[in-house]
């Protein structure tokens, strides 16, 4: 089902066009990537669904209906650049936050206890915010995000100034808010928690929309029919057995095992490629390349500037 669209929106701020009929759609339960190098319009699709700023064209739909303000409390938001108060406790400001997202003091008591226990943070209730760490303190606003369990969940960069312990266990605090049907984009420069997160994706460059589709449809359509083979054998006998078929790419000749790298050039089906060189050798593993998500977002971007 149909959970979020953006309708062909458009944003100019004087002098800069920061968005350019962009539509995109999210369905509920999804995790969804807004990708995009730095002032290609993330941002500011962002601050038009948060409505902190209204679209000069086009419209937002939430739940199947034009999105209106009563919707922001249906709605969480981890910001790249964090907004809480540094000099008020962390409890205390938790707490206030709750209730501006319309939960009752006792609710929030008893979800943010819930919160801190799961996060080992009991002792940090009564401490600034300016005496934890850049994580914990992302710890503290993560929670504050998710605490009144908005239907819509926006992370912007949320694993900055996490180790990898840390980033980890917010990734499995994400993927377990989908599996309790919460719908959320993903706004990150980190490829890798892309691939492992995201069901689909939408990449903004320039202010438009240049790709848009489901992650691993995304990564096949880029596949360039390359494998890397690792064997036992003599190099020349399986040069000879490929022939004009297979442009090779790459060879490396170890002390237990040589690896090979090599282009289909005709589209002939890996099973026959394989059938011409067992008789010569003995292959260890063989596997296709598949490009990163990385190496798309990079290929994607360069070839539209």
């Amino acid at each position: 089902m149909e959970f979020f669209k953006a309708e062909n929106v458009s944003k100019r701020y004087s002098g800069h066009q920061a968005l350019t009929d962009v539509s995109i759609s999210i369905e509920q339960g999804q995790v969804f990537g807004l990708l995009g190098p730095n002032g290609a319009g993330k941002t500011t699709l962002i601050r038009i669904i948060n409505q902190i700023t209204a679209p000069d064209e086009g419209h937002i739909f939430l739940e199947g209906r034009p999105l209106k303000s009563t919707d922001i409390h249906k709605i969480g938001y981890l910001p790249e650049e964090r907004g809480l108060y540094k000099k008020m406790k962390v409890g205390e400001q938790a707490l206030y936050l709750a209730q501006l997202k319309g939960m009752s003091r006792r609710d929030a008591l008893k979800k943010l206890k819930y919160w801190f226990e799961k996060f080992e943070i009991q002792s940090w209730w009564d401490k600034k915010l300016m005496e934890l760490s850049k994580g914990m303190q992302q710890k503290v606003q993560f929670i504050c995000t998710v605490l009144h369990e908005p239907h819509l969940l926006i992370f912007d960069e949320p694993f900055s100034g996490f180790d990898p312990i840390n980033a980890n266990l917010l990734k499995k605090e994400i993927l377990n808010l989908r599996e309790k049907g919460a719908t959320i984009i993903f706004s990150t420069h980190n490829m890798s928690s892309v691939e492992e997160i995201c069901d689909h994706i939408a990449l903004i460059n320039k202010s438009k929309k240049i790709l848009d589709g489901n992650i691993q449809d995304i990564k096949a359509s880029f596949k360039t029919n390359t494998y890397d083979l690792v064997y036992k054998g003599n190099f020349n006998e399986i040069s000879r057995m490929l022939g004009s078929s297979f442009d090779v790419l790459a060879h490396d000749e170890g002390k237990h095992f040589n690896q090979l790298t090599v282009k289909n050039q005709n589209g002939t089906q890996n099973n026959d490629m394989l059938k011409l060189i067992m008789p010569v050798s003995e292959i260890i593993s063989f596997s296709e390349r598949i490009p990163s998500m990385n190496e798309v977002f990079i290929n994607v971007v360069e070839s539209n500037n």
